[in-house]
């Protein structure tokens, strides 16, 4: 049986903040590549905010699942799996 892959999202406001920091900065600034120079492609892609579907998914199942009553916890739990 597949291993069930889990949503890495953010605050989508905060994401862009990060990607603009490291965008003016030409710099990775965290994870694995952290101090080596953006690439054509690692700038478009901070530029383009191509994250953000995942993100406004992720926000919206928190959402929906602290609405419905569960605890911190247990909505961030559920925001991050993929799927139904």
């Amino acid at each position: 049986m597949p291993k069930q892959r889990e949503r890495r999202w953010l605050v989508p406001n905060r994401r862009a903040k990060g990607y603009a920091e490291e965008r003016k900065a030409k710099v990775h600034q965290r994870g694995q590549k952290e101090g080596k120079e953006l690439t054509d492609f690692e700038a478009g892609l901070r530029s383009g905010y191509l994250q953000c579907q995942s993100d406004h998914a992720g926000l919206y199942k928190y959402k929906e699942a602290m609405n419905s009553g569960k605890s911190k916890a247990e909505a961030t739990a559920y925001s991050r799996k993929i799927g139904k």
